[in-house]
């Protein structure tokens, strides 16, 4: 009897353990195939070797410096030899001793899990290294969800099948050493940093292949809790759990007890920083770039935040500093002179230099918090004028750094609108490619971008797009004018007539030749020529140069009135004149590849011949002048000599902007200065001139330039045609042969040629 029943007993157990391995195998076999859609799907083979995660486009300048990236979330691949072998002995020891050994799932730890489940007696996860890994790429419990989803109990179950299987396809699929770097580039570890690469970076600016045993330790007891365990916000629970890591390591023979000892009470020093696209360089650059490359990634079906594009910029990053810091210095300087002017008073100001009043009143109607404001309580409503009045802690831009304070609605507003911008750009134009972008003082603070999103009237530094039509036409450079009243009939306009008037507000009677005017910025002579031309050729040869916005063809176009432009476009309008006059319009991303470094698109700037080369240099020419005898002769002594350097300054009225370009053999580079809005500027028209609040900024940029060897510019002077000039540029020949007789054979153009 008590032979059967242990029979009984073998053949029972023996059945329910084939039972229990024919119902595993069925069940592995079912998830799958996703029986009945009970389980959900599980990724093919295809999706195993493209398992990456999102991954950040990364935006790379001309010299191979990283200027920022595009996320949802922050994420940059690593390889396995990119990783400290301190880093990989903490994660080991801390996630998956055994991972080494095993296929995928090991059993050992798996049975302890359960047995410390039913035991109450928890003593670790049976999740392996690779399960986990599973987990994150394919989201096994939220992705492709089966019917038996449903069921709370069962679901758990079904995730982890699920993970059993995708991780033995992943250790079939790839090495250990692959597996390793896939799951720290997968992982979370707080702060908006996905991926050990950002983590490392984000907390103490290193390389993955830096980090020692302290910074692993952290790094890595924050995996699975990255918000309680961040060591900027919970430090003694981070440091804690940091101990707890240590002690892994120590235990496992990785360090000896001395080392843990030191180790576990040092401090940890964190270089914390979280990257934003209000950090690093060119950030208002990067801002521009992102629409374009938006735009590019939605046509050519990719996606710019996940798909780990490497996006390479013309941008030079040694250059691109240096035009931050230029700004830097100078607005500082400017913006405590401005401020000084307007101690007391408002700066925003009419025609006749009276402040303009319920100025504020009319500003805030177009910030954010209004509109918001508005659609919740109404407009006039007493809790609107309640929420834009009352105080509260923020944090504030300034020249000294960021401010604590508390302000109302208005009064930030009121401090805001108290600051100079500015906008600078820098270009290569014999290639298009843009060097430099600084679109404004803080893009944290400030988003406007100055450079291509904001226009403005171009004052003087329209002028050379006149003379440019008076000498593609013939004209010389030598050509002389009276400085003399010229009046412009306006029949449907009241007055009918305009008389331009000359900065100082006189006209001298004096004679100039067309590049003494142009240097001297005499609007009179200017006017003279416009009055020849006529409006039409002059907005004909704006556009062939690269203008793009729209003029209005009226006689103030002369004085750079007739409408608003970019310094985007002047710059690469000026650059027509340094590359023998062809136009190659601005361009600032040169190719892009993907995520495995193939070429996507190399892009090609768009070119076309605007003047003829002759007519290029006389311009070059006549922009000397300005450097020589104008507007730009304060211009450093440093950066003249043994260099030729064409400038414009431009000014417009009542001195709202301030515009400087110049241009040398191989760069054009120029910048904007003014309020964000037009009645925000200096009493004093002479205070606010181009040649005092733009000048400078170029002037710093070039000399940083050119004490940079590696860079490539150097000075040097302006290429002369490859034929003869057919117009003779120096003024005492040309007023010789303009009085001799008609055997001398100079191309003289008379006035009556314009007519």
């Amino acid at each position: 009897m008590k032979q059967k029943l242990i029979k009984i007993t073998i053949k029972t157990v023996w059945t329910g353990l084939i039972v229990a391995l024919l119902g595993t195998f069925t069940l592995f076999q079912m998830a799958k195939r996703d029986a009945f859609g009970w389980f959900g799907g599980l990724p093919g083979l295809q999706d195993l070797e493209r398992s990456d995660p999102d991954l950040s486009s990364e935006l790379i300048s001309s010299d191979g410096v990283l200027l920022g990236k595009y996320f949802r979330k922050n994420r940059t691949q690593v390889s396995y030899d990119e990783l400290s072998p301190e880093l990989i002995n903490t994660l080991l020891v801390t996630e998956d001793v055994r991972f080494k050994e095993h296929s995928g799932v090991d059993l050992r730890s798996l049975v302890r899990a359960i047995i410390g489940k039913l035991t109450f007696n928890f003593q670790g996860g049976g999740s392996t290294i690779t399960m986990q890994l599973a987990e994150n790429l394919y989201k096994t419990n939220s992705d492709k969800k089966g019917s038996l989803y449903e069921y709370s109990s069962i679901r758990q179950l079904i995730t982890k099948i699920k993970e059993w299987i995708i991780a033995v396809r992943l250790e079939r699929s790839y090495t250990k050493e692959e597996i390793l770097a896939m799951y720290l580039n997968t992982i979370e570890f707080g702060s908006n940093s996905y991926g050990i690469k950002v983590a490392a970076k984000t907390f103490f600016n290193k390389l993955p292949s830096q980090l020692d045993y302290q910074e692993s330790a952290s790094l890595v007891g924050s995996i699975n809790k990255p918000t309680a365990f961040n060591p900027v916000y919970n430090p003694e629970r981070a440091k804690n759990k940091r101990t707890e890591v240590l002690w892994n390591v120590h235990k496992y023979g990785l360090i000896n007890k001395s080392a843990f000892d030191s180790l576990k009470d040092k401090k940890l020093v964190l270089n914390y920083l979280v990257e934003s696209h209000n950090e690093g360089l060119a950030t208002y650059f990067r801002t521009v770039a992102k629409a374009h490359l938006i735009n590019w990634a939605n046509q050519n079906g990719y996606d710019l935040f996940e798909d780990g594009l490497k996006i390479y910029s013309t941008i030079d990053s040694r250059m691109q500093q240096y035009a931050e810091d230029a700004i830097a210095e100078h607005m500082d300087s400017l913006q405590s002179k401005f401020d000084k002017h307007w101690r007391g008073g408002n700066p925003w100001i009419d025609d006749q230099n009276k402040e303009i009043p319920g100025f504020l009143n009319e500003v805030i109607k177009r910030t954010h918090t209004y509109k918001s404001l508005v659609k919740i309580y109404g407009k006039g409503s007493d809790s609107l004028e309640y929420y834009l009045h009352v105080k509260k802690p923020m944090r504030i831009f300034s020249w000294r750094g960021e401010i604590d304070t508390v302000f109302s609605t208005y009064d930030s507003l009121n401090y805001y609108k108290r600051f100079l911008q500015t906008g600078f750009m820098a270009m290569d134009p014999q290639t298009g490619n843009i060097k430099a972008w600084v679109g404004g003082i803080n893009h944290k603070y400030f988003k406007y971008d100055h450079v291509q999103q904001g226009k403005r009237q171009p004052g003087s530094t329209f002028k050379p797009f006149v003379y440019t039509a008076a000498l593609d036409i013939g004209w010389s450079p030598c050509q002389k004018v009276v400085d003399a009243p010229v009046s412009f009939n306006l029949p449907s306009q009241d007055p009918p007539t305009w008389v331009p008037q000359n900065s100082n507000g006189r006209f001298t009677g004096e004679t100039f030749t067309f590049r003494e005017a142009m240097a001297r910025s005499v609007n009179s002579i200017t006017a003279w020529i416009m009055n020849k031309i006529n409006p039409n050729t002059v907005v004909e040869y704006a556009n062939k140069l690269g203008i793009e916005s729209r003029l209005e063809a009226v006689p103030s176009l002369c004085l750079g009135a007739g409408g608003d432009v970019s310094l985007f476009e002047i710059i690469g309008a000026y650059s027509t004149f340094a590359n023998k006059g062809t136009h190659i319009r601005p361009f600032f991303i040169s190719r892009i590849e993907d995520k495995n470094g193939n070429i996507i698109q190399q892009f090609v700037p768009d070119e076309r011949e605007a003047i003829n080369e002759e007519t290029a240099y006389l311009m070059l020419h006549m922009l000397k002048g300005t450097i020589e005898i104008g507007s730009g002769r304060r211009l450093s002594e440093e950066l003249k000599l043994n260099n030729d350097v064409g400038a414009k300054t431009g000014t417009t009225q009542n001195a709202s902007d301030g515009w400087f370009i110049g241009v040398t053999k191989n760069l054009v580079a120029g910048s904007w200065v003014g309020g964000d809005d037009r009645s925000i500027r200096f009493r004093e028209w002479y205070l606010g001139q181009g040649g005092r609040t733009a000048l400078p900024i170029y002037e710093k940029f070039m000399l940083k330039v050119y004490q940079d060897p590696t860079l490539g510019y150097s000075k040097g002077y302006f290429e002369k045609p490859t034929k003869p000039l057919r117009t003779v540029i120096n003024c005492d020949l040309y007023a010789e042969a303009s009085n001799a007789d008609d055997s001398v054979q100079y191309d003289v153009v008379k006035e009556d040629d314009f007519m």
